[in-house]
């Protein structure tokens, strides 16, 4: 049986801080609430007060400019899987499509999914990799931070319990880039993911004729074609989840690929120097063991991915 608990509606996201600000640890945000009743059913959180800030019409949006592309915190799953800017943001609408169902995604929000802190949090690798910013509002006004900042550890953030995440903004990637996401579960969508694994890459073509030849192929046959192209990457970023007490960006991976050669040595030493940075633990879904030996492997699936978008984007001329 629920507790009972006082149920408020904020009408726009001043009010909601000054709410938290009164009631304090007794009061929890709510938006599209499928993680928050979740835990108040399983008694892991047992709020007197919820604040709805659902119906706050300042704080669901996606708008673009010429250098980024802002989303309102309680914009839903499925409104950022049928706009056309988030489909050009690989990594994120990966993430998007495998969230859920399409009813839970009609009304979980994206700011809910990264306010949960969920290592297994599907928007955030994604976020992680293509550099995002959050916006927090709070009784000291309004502050922008990298999302890498946001995430202590399980269900911990650096929000304080009067302030509220409102905006995510992500700089508009480069023509010559590409992010690809790829959640590993037992079943799709409807599972929360054994190891979440996003990248995103910033490459120079060379000779990429071979690579395109085989685009249908095996993956081994790709992966043989990448030895004979001549592929460089600029700059790259990738994030895991579930391999940490939260996600993580690999650093060390990345500083490691750029500049080089992707071929399968290249790609095969990206993936070893990244789970060597990964923190996994064993749980029901899958043990520590497993976990790494996927982070060794999926980086250089994801980086053909890539590499075959971006070819599809320039129309197969490169």
């Amino acid at each position: 049986m629920l507790k009972k608990f006082e149920y408020i509606k904020a009408k726009s996201f001043e009010e909601a801080v000054d709410l938290l600000s009164h009631y304090g640890d007794k009061a929890k945000l709510i938006a599209g609430g499928t993680d928050v009743m979740v835990a108040i059913k399983q008694g892991k959180i047992t709020p007197e007060v919820l604040i709805s800030i659902k119906n706050i019409s300042e704080g669901s949006y996606i708008k673009v400019s010429e250098e980024e592309l802002k989303i309102g915190a309680i914009t839903t799953h499925r409104e950022l899987e049928k706009n056309p800017h988030i489909q050009k943001l690989g990594a994120l609408i990966d993430a998007v499509r495998q969230l859920g169902s399409v009813q839970i995604r009609n009304v979980a929000t994206i700011g809910g999914n990264i306010c949960n802190a969920a290592p297994s949090a599907d928007t955030v690798p994604p976020l992680l990799v293509h550099d995002a910013r959050l916006t927090i509002k709070g009784h000291n006004g309004l502050k922008t931070f990298p999302i890498e900042e946001f995430f202590l550890g399980p269900g911990k953030t650096v929000l304080s319990s009067d302030e509220v995440l409102t905006e995510i903004i992500i700089p508009l990637p480069r023509m010559s880039s590409a992010s690809a996401y790829w959640k590993h579960s037992r079943r799709k969508g409807m599972d929360l993911a054994i190891i979440g694994v996003a990248l995103w890459i910033d490459v120079i073509f060379e000779d990429v004729e071979k690579l395109k030849a085989v685009k249908n192929g095996e993956i081994e046959e790709q992966f043989e074609a990448l030895e004979r192209s001549a592929i460089y990457c600029k700059d790259v970023r990738l994030a895991l989840g579930v391999a940490a007490p939260k996600p993580i960006r690999t650093h060390k991976a990345e500083e490691f690929l750029k500049g080089q050669r992707l071929s399968r040595r290249t790609l095969t030493e990206f993936g070893a120097i990244a789970a060597s940075e990964a923190q996994p633990r064993d749980t029901f879904r899958g043990e520590a063991w497993y976990r790494r030996e996927m982070i060794k492997v999926l980086p250089a699936r994801l980086c053909l991915l890539c590499i075959y978008r971006l070819l599809d984007s320039f129309g197969g001329e490169a």
